[in-house]
């Protein structure tokens, strides 16, 4: 009977609802008295008949071993990308292994990191394209049937089974079961469900490729018999044909409308594997950037410092971020950068270049005051820093006025989340800081370097075109290596601390206006 017909027989009644009820109720339990599968409902008790749990018992001992291979198989990264490979020619295949964390970091040995990532970047660009609609669609469509068969064999046979013969235990077969009636309101629920994911395990979907990367997953193990499999497909969609089950859930419901709502997965499970190998990429790339970077400032401080650690400063250092850390916040950032710098302005500027730069500077006679007077702006700047950054530092303290205020607010974050943005907005400030900090020793030490070396040029040319009383200077100064071989010298360790600074420097950020909280914090 069509809808329509469905429609007519409910208002066929006249005006009498019950009468109307009756009828439709009459015609439903002759339709199901004629159906090909009859056998499993009792319409006029209202009861599920052996017949009918035998057609699920049936069907679980297909699936049974099935519900225990593909637990938590949906949740799987590998089958995804199985299920990819499958669909990939060797060519592509072999492309995809260049495109693995693994193999890139193994690259990276051979070429610079800037020529790698531009082959990477090619490599992807054709192992994308090589994905067209028809290769997606044929990927995905797999997936899909997967999916359809996971969730089909996650429906729970033996719960409606246990019903029709509570002493049947799972996954017992040897056990010959002796199936009761069971009254079908007991079951709608139960029978709806089924519907709903088997309606999804369609004969014409692609089985044999989808049960093959089942079968390489599980690796080389069967998850289901084909035949078995191919056999129970073609008998659910003859129970399908019949609508015997749709039938039923109407009796038992007395609703004569009702129809069941299938669940066909429509995944895009493609697109979700190629984000998740662009990000792999993107994140070996910035590995070997990172690793990289961290050796070069490792190695350059060990050349300036002997050590790749420093710590000069009492408060902005690595140990002070633990607080921060434990509420979650970024903390100090700049730690290495001001560190370094603190320890070079205390083990080598302030005596090494301050001698030089006293000595040249003032009794030096330049042939352009100008060109001494950049050098001497530049030297000055450097030398305030080291109080700047005692002041800085000093203000982390406890009883600092930032380090207090941070205090306080930690301790009160917990239970006020308004000192959430209060803590970010110190930190900002305080970060911003150091960073004008390390710009401004970066900018004032490249051009003290500059004139160096513009120096260390103008002592070997004769006549002297910079300074005029080199020969003087010589003589007066007072060091334990010739002034030109002690120029050289902390010339280079200049050179490598500005390197050393140049991995640090950056724009300072944004910083927000000063937040009140206006609870003593």
């Amino acid at each position: 009977m069509g809808f329509l017909d469905n429609i007519l027989a409910l208002f066929g009644g006249g005006n009498d609802p019950a009468a109307a009820k009756k009828k439709r109720m009459q015609q439903l339990t002759k339709e199901l008295g004629q159906n090909k599968y009859n056998k499993f409902y009792h319409a006029k008790a209202g009861e599920l008949e052996p017949a009918f749990a035998k057609f699920f018992f049936d069907i679980y001992k297909v699936i049974s071993p099935t519900q225990v291979f593909l637990q938590n198989a949906l949740k799987s990264a590998q089958l995804k990308q199985i299920t990819v490979d499958t669909f990939l020619d060797k060519e592509l295949l072999e492309l995809q292994d260049k495109l693995s964390a693994a193999a890139i970091s193994e690259r990276a040995g051979t070429m610079p990191v800037k020529e790698l990532s531009g082959m990477i970047k090619r490599e992807l660009s054709n192992y994308i394209a090589a994905f067209d609609s028809a290769r997606v669609n044929s990927i995905d469509n797999c997936y899909n049937a997967i999916i359809a068969l996971v969730n089909f064999v996650s429906f729970d046979f033996f719960y409606l089974l246990k019903k029709f013969d509570p002493a049947l235990t799972e996954r017992a077969f040897n056990y010959q079961p002796k199936f009761q009636t069971v009254k079908g309101t007991d079951l709608i629920e139960a029978i709806k469900d089924f519907l709903e994911f088997s309606a999804s395990v369609e004969v014409e979907r692609d089985w044999k490729a989808a049960l093959g990367v089942l079968k390489t997953y599980k690796e080389g193990m069967d998850v289901v018999n084909i035949d078995h499999w191919s056999k129970l497909l073609r008998v659910l969609k003859d129970v399908s044909r019949t609508r015997i089950m749709e039938l039923i859930v109407r009796h038992i419901s007395s609703d004569f409308l009702w129809l069941s709502v299938p669940r066909f997965p429509d995944e895009r499970m493609t697109d979700v594997v190629l984000e998740a190998k662009k990000t792999e990429i993107e994140g070996a790339i910035n590995k070997i950037e990172h690793d990289k970077r961290s050796a070069q400032i490792e190695q350059l401080a060990k050349t300036i410092f002997g050590s790749a650690s420093v710590d000069r400063l009492a408060n902005y250092i690595d140990k002070s971020n633990e607080q921060f850390y434990k509420k979650n916040f970024e903390g100090y950032t700049k730690t290495a950068a001001m560190n370094y710098l603190k320890a070079y302005l205390l083990d080598f500027f302030k005596k090494e270049i301050r001698e030089l730069c006293d000595l040249l500077l003032v009794r030096g006679q330049w042939s352009n005051i100008a060109l001494s007077q950049s050098m001497s702006n530049a030297y000055h700047e450097v030398m305030g820093l080291s109080d700047q950054l005692t002041v800085f530092d000093d203000a982390l303290s406890e009883r600092g006025e930032h380090g207090s205020r941070l205090r306080q607010a930690l301790l009160k974050v917990d239970r006020d989340k308004g000192q959430n943005k209060y803590i970010k907005s110190i930190l900002n400030g305080v970060n911003n800081n150091a960073q004008r900090l390390i710009n401004t020793a970066s900018a004032n030490l490249i051009t003290i370097g500059r004139n160096f070396k513009g120096l260390l040029e103008d002592m070997q040319k004769k006549p002297a075109e910079l300074i005029m009383n080199w020969r003087e200077l010589e003589t007066a100064a007072d060091f334990d290596l010739p002034l030109a071989q002690r120029m050289t010298q902390d010339y280079k360790r200049m050179f490598f601390f500005v390197q050393l600074l140049q991995f640090f420097t950056a724009p300072v950020e944004k910083e927000e206006p000063p937040i009140n909280t206006g609870k003593g914090a």
